[in-house]
């Protein structure tokens, strides 16, 4: 094969060698509007930032970029050009996840919803929303999860063209909001009400057994926590898995959860008990206690109930069984799969 003119062969690509593990965030909050200024925003990029940054565990997470504009500063450092620049640059590499927070004014015309920036004027508040799910869809991040503490967000995904009660996204996008299209975001203790709630979620409010905290998790954790009289926050996602935002520390220990299979050789079919497991028993059995102390940690999180008893030390005294509850029994589903 002759070899074409014209291609410098330094340039040339290997996908393979892409790093698909990097996380991800833009976090951008501004208070300083020239029309109307906000005692908030900042502060809730600088929170989800730093609960981002790490696993409870202080591992790594995400690699974030803060992006502020604090009430006193530079009046130009969030304008449209700059936000656009910083939102095209997060999206367009190859990444695991690709995670932006927005806390500011947020506008909605005719044409859909804005993130209102600095250099807001008339008919021109900001970027398009249609824009930023645009940026979105075409990402080259596996996962792409966008965090909106804004009035009007729940415009985002939204298609004002052909219905404003419609989202178009890609596989592997996920949005949270802080209010419907129609809505305004409430400020609360010096930050935003939804920003609040979701560091909460990704601190652990929202951690399942094994300490993973996801993108539904945490929009079921605001969600829960605001009234019907209150804003009412949107999830719109188009996933088919779930990949944990942040790690927690987990309710049970892996290492007991895999063990179901062992200690219940069938799901359905109760473990009986007897004295020999309780440790303060005359008659404890070391092999026994040891099982038990697993047993009763299972216990604690409600994947295993006593039968027959209240409690699991009744039951052990008095020679009754323990049973797993419906979610004892999806947990052992997974184990006996291999999948935890």
């Amino acid at each position: 094969m002759g070899q074409l003119e014209g291609v410098d062969r330094r340039c040339t690509l290997i996908p393979n060698t892409l790093d698909l593990s990097m996380r991800r965030a833009l976090c951008v909050g501004i208070d300083n509007y020239a029309f109307g200024e906000l005692h908030g925003c900042v502060s809730d990029a600088v929170k989800l930032a730093t609960v981002l940054r790490s696993h409870e565990d202080g591992s790594p997470n995400f690699d974030v970029r803060e992006l502020t504009a604090p009430i006193g500063g530079d009046p130009s450092l969030v304008t449209r050009p700059k936000l656009r620049e910083e939102i095209n640059e997060l999206f367009r590499h190859p990444a695991d996840v690709a995670l932006l927070s927005f806390s500011g004014h947020g506008a909605e015309n005719n044409l859909g919803g804005y993130l209102v920036t600095q250099d807001a004027r008339g008919y021109d508040p900001g970027v398009w929303m249609m824009e930023v799910i645009d940026m979105a869809n075409q990402s080259r991040a596996r996962e792409v999860v966008i965090l909106l503490d804004c009035c009007h967000a729940g415009h985002l995904g939204n298609i004002s063209a052909i219905d404003n009660t419609k989202a178009l996204l890609r596989e592997g996008v996920s949005i949270l909001t802080a209010s419907r299209g129609s809505q305004v975001s409430v400020e609360v203790g010096g930050g935003g009400l939804f920003t609040s709630l979701v560091a909460d979620a990704l601190e652990g409010g929202a951690a399942d057994i094994l300490g993973d905290v996801s993108a539904p998790a945490v929009y079921a954790f605001v969600e829960a926590a605001l009234g019907a009289w209150s804003q009412r926050p949107l999830f719109k996602s188009h996933v088919a898995q779930l990949i944990p935002l942040r790690k927690c520390h987990p309710s049970v220990p892996a290492p007991i959860l895999r063990q179901l299979p062992t200690l219940f050789p069938l799901p359905a079919e109760d473990l009986p008990l007897t004295p020999e497991f309780e440790s303060s028993s005359p008659t404890a059995d070391p092999a026994k206690v040891e099982i038990f102390q697993k047993l009763q940690v299972l216990n604690r999180v409600y994947l295993l109930v006593p039968v027959g008893a209240d409690h699991m030390y009744d039951a052990a005294m008095t020679s009754q069984s323990c049973r797993l509850t419906a979610s004892g029994r999806y947990y052992w589903r997974l184990a006996k799969a291999g999948r935890i």
